[in-house]
């Protein structure tokens, strides 16, 4: 494959123009990256800093939020095929100490299936809520160097009404996760990150990707969080960027590049970490959104075919990580922003997204491709 110049964003102006839109709807910075037919291509918009004029770097270190769901998934997976969990067992099986309904199995974790209630709160239909943990507003920025153990997340989730009966319908919840972590590291008596290290990060040569724990910084160089919130009738905004992602655990607490990103998907969907019979399980959607073991399977519009993707969202940073099924084309991006509790930017996000993965994957014609 030819490698084109990461700094020719003339030959691709429409990546340029794209990106250079994300931000002009309110993001602060964007840097994308592409591998297709015509070669490679990156490039960045926006800023790395608020009240800065440099951009964001080409290969910043960026919290990818949910994405990190895929990777736990793919480990899930790999764990099957080494023999170590049956996909179809109760997970109860192998962590008996939660006191899991017995039906939900290691798969429903994995495809949201399970209806365990999500620990950072559920929204309901009818437009009620049910709080979780504090993730939002002043109590979270207040708290965000606190430690949270799995366990607590669990026990939490686990205290509340499950959102339905296992594998009769279909809610994100990030507790399923947790549980995959806990699951992962039962089995195998290894933390998660080890194993992590063993089986994906170190065969990929993934060096710029980590899977943080406790630990609040982020790796240099960086784009910049931020959030903000109000406090007695005062607006503030805070730098983000620092705090300790546990509270989120395995639900989305990895970090990594856009070119670490765009290895391990196209890795992932090339057949380079699961045996054939699995990677077609992990892309078999469920019905009702699409989501399949840890992806999403989507249309990219008219001309544009099936994607495998995940997307995800923390506090001022955001990543985008879509593949062609084979893995033979690419689109992996970070975004920084400022954050709110209104998630304000929500509409925005997924108006982008639809429209890069419609010119990346759809030759520019419009289609449906939701943010996740």
């Amino acid at each position: 494959m030819k490698i084109q110049s990461p700094t020719a964003a003339q030959d691709r102006p429409e990546l340029q123009k794209a990106i250079q839109q994300i931000v002009d709807s309110g993001f602060a910075g964007v840097s994308l990256r592409v591998h297709d037919e015509q070669g490679e291509w990156v490039g960045s918009a926006g800023v790395s800093e608020l009240g800065e004029t440099e951009k964001p770097p080409i290969d910043g270190h960026i919290r990818i939020g949910s994405n990190t769901k895929t990777f736990t998934a793919t480990l899930v997976l790999q764990l099957v095929a080494e023999g170590k969990i049956g996909l179809d067992d109760p997970a109860a099986d192998y962590l008996p100490e939660f006191g899991l309904d017995q039906r939900i199995t290691v798969r429903m974790l994995l495809q949201h299936t399970s209806g365990v209630f999500n620990f950072t709160g559920e929204y309901y239909p009818d437009g009620t809520t049910a709080p979780g943990i504090a993730w939002s507003g002043k109590e979270w920025v207040d708290n965000r160097f606190k430690t949270y153990r799995p366990e607590e997340l669990v026990r939490l989730a686990l205290s509340k009404p499950a959102r339905f009966e296992p594998g009769t319908d279909w809610s994100y919840s990030n507790t399923n996760y947790v549980l995959a972590r806990l699951l992962i590291e039962k089995v195998t008596g290894r933390l998660l990150a080890e194993e992590m290290q063993r089986l994906i990060l170190e065969p990929l040569g993934l060096s710029d990707t980590v899977a943080p724990a406790i630990q609040p910084e982020l790796p240099e160089p960086h784009a910049h969080a931020y959030y903000r919130y109000e406090d007695a009738g005062e607006e503030k905004t805070v730098d983000v960027t620092r705090q300790n992602p546990s509270w989120i655990s395995s639900g989305g607490d990895m970090i990594s590049t856009t070119r670490d990103l765009h290895t391990f998907i196209s890795a992932l969907m090339g057949g380079e970490l699961l045996p054939a019979p699995l990677l077609a399980e992990m892309c078999t959607p469920e019905s009702k959104v699409g989501y399949g073991l840890g992806v999403f399977v989507q249309d990219a519009g008219p001309n544009g075919g099936t994607v495998i993707s995940h997307n995800g969202g923390i506090a001022g940073h955001a990543a985008l990580m879509y593949s062609t099924p084979d893995g033979a084309k690419t689109l992996t991006a970070s975004l920084n922003y400022v954050d709110d509790a209104a998630m304000s930017l929500a509409a925005a996000f997924q108006k982008a997204t639809q429209r890069l993965v419609e010119e990346v994957f759809g030759g520019g014609q419009a289609g449906s491709a939701d943010a996740a």
